[in-house]
């Protein structure tokens, strides 16, 4: 399916580029993995993120060694324990345990959530200098040359650096 559409690109621009050579259009191409990348407001919410991560990491860890322990400190005292104090005891641990599994999807959801919070002006002021760039060159399709974009030809003009300079990125 995704060839049958990269084809049909391909086959709708070589038709419009051939059959109207008088009114030719300009098609350039910029890989927005890259100039994402290198943006410092990129660079700022990847920090941002990996002390969160961390965080939750940390926290993690501490609730998983206070299982461990509790859960060893209840094994070696079973013997001497009642089955019913067993069964309790079992009851808690395992509680214990659906929390902290519960504590580790809520902290990757959240992860998530903040990184496309953060992500989303980003994208969008990068958005914004393509197309201003392109505009500003008369380029009427701009192509994302990253890998996995599925860019047929990339021969023509590459708008990295001007957007990089739009953007005040050295």
């Amino acid at each position: 399916m995704k060839l049958f559409r990269n084809l049909l690109l391909a086959f709708v621009l070589l038709a419009g580029i051939g059959t109207n050579t008088v009114n030719a259009q300009k098609i350039a191409h910029i890989d927005s993995e890259k100039l994402l990348m290198s943006m410092p407001e990129a660079k700022a919410m990847e920090n941002e993120l990996k002390k969160l991560s961390e965080t939750y990491a940390n926290e993690y860890k501490t609730q998983a060694t206070a299982l461990q322990a509790k859960l060893q400190k209840y094994s070696q005292e079973a013997p001497t324990q009642t089955d019913t104090e067993n069964a309790k005891r079992q009851k808690e641990v395992e509680d214990l345990q659906k929390r902290l599994q519960k504590y580790g999807q809520t902290a990757d959801q959240e992860l998530q959530k903040k990184r496309f919070d953060l992500l989303k002006p980003i994208l969008e002021k990068a958005q914004k200098a393509v197309n201003e760039v392109a505009k500003t060159k008369g380029i009427q399709y701009v192509l994302d040359s990253a890998p996995g974009k599925g860019l047929l030809v990339f021969d023509g003009e590459d708008l990295m650096s001007a957007v990089k300079a739009k953007l005040g990125i050295q």
